[in-house]
């Protein structure tokens, strides 16, 4: 998990690029209020609400002029934190973590209401379990959630975590590692399992949500500060208000929020955005009864994994950790 010499280091690389574009929604343009979102990497089909709602006129019609904005590297948390931006696209486990650093950020909608992460293996590699994990190789980024998370699902099957290489592959594609030193990687289904499938190939799936109801965490969430929720709160309504219309828009009519989305990024593969979409306009708002609504028990079950796991040194109050009241 990210720790405050990673922030110092970030925010000291990215305060710059940045500028001051956040943290600045009392500026006026063309009469519109200026609000920037940082988004957590790289545009993909998480973010389609976003876009469709500033290309759909939803932000504009709430009097919002909307710059979306891909920082270089990560850290939004504390980014936010630190009013180098307005909202930002962040995850459970980072609002958890700088909760318990005391950075004052807090998750205002979940982007998708349940996890769709999970590990992923090459059907020849036979890992259908925790417990195949003996034996293997492991490409990630090297961090140690990875490390807790495959330690506490192999000891559910009272297999050996020992007996696992991890190997830090960074940025590294799935499919070029899986073909050469590495069993199984951590993804996100909505996106590289989807390339599997065009791609024809077939894979073995262990979702978290399946193995520990603790691990079926919000991935991704918008996040905003605290000083930004309790000053300027008619400002956030209005935000999550066309947020809310982007992806209500994106899970009723996905081909042609797709089609929006890749206005802004064309350089993504057409076939893999357009399939994403599908994929996701069933998951963003799946069994919740609005799209965004978070619960206060899956915030504490995660909260409390990763206190066990020595994940976060201190525990936090979950309940401050989130908030539904913006929500539409």
């Amino acid at each position: 998990m990210k720790r405050k010499t990673v922030f110092l280091l970030i925010l000291g690389l990215l305060v710059v690029s940045i500028g001051g574009c956040g943290g600045n929604s009392s500026n006026l343009e063309d009469g519109k209020e200026k609000v920037t979102v940082l988004l957590d990497w790289f545009p993909n089909t998480n973010h389609t609400g976003l876009y469709v709602a500033r290309e759909q006129g939803f932000y504009e019609s709430e009097g919002l002029q909307v710059d979306i904005v891909q920082p270089s590297e990560g850290g939004t948390e504390q980014l936010i934190a630190a009013g180098q931006g307005d909202f930002g696209i962040s995850y459970q486990e980072g609002v958890t973590a700088a909760r318990s650093e005391n950075l004052p950020v807090v998750a205002i909608g979940a982007v998708i209401q349940h996890n769709t992460s999970g590990f992923a293996s090459p059907l020849e590699k036979g890992i259908r379990t925790p417990d195949d994990f003996e034996g293997k190789t492991y490409g990630g980024w090297g961090s140690p959630a990875e490390t807790a998370l495959i330690k506490a699902l192999m000891g559910k099957y009272n297999a050996d975590f020992e007996k696992v290489k991890m190997l830090n592959i960074g940025e590294a594609d799935f499919f070029t590692s899986v073909k050469k030193n590495v069993d199984f990687s951590w993804i996100f289904y909505g996106w590289t399992g989807i390339e599997a499938e065009l791609r024809n190939m077939d894979l073995n799936f262990i979702k978290l949500r399946d193995e520990d109801e603790s691990l079926d965490f919000y991935t991704p969430v918008i996040i905003a500060a605290e000083d930004m929720l309790e000053n300027n709160p008619e400002l956030v309504k209005k935000f999550m208000r066309a947020t809310a219309k982007g992806y209500e828009f994106a899970i009723d009519n996905p081909e042609e929020a797709a089609g929006i989305f890749l206005k802004s990024v064309p350089e993504l593969n057409e076939d893999l955005v357009k399939a994403s979409q599908e994929y996701l306009s069933a998951e963003y708002r799946s069994d919740a009864p609005r799209w965004g609504e978070m619960k206060p028990k899956v915030w504490e079950n995660y909260a409390n994994f990763m206190f066990t796991n020595d994940l976060i040194e201190k525990q936090i109050d979950a309940e401050q950790a989130f908030t539904n009241d913006f929500l539409p």
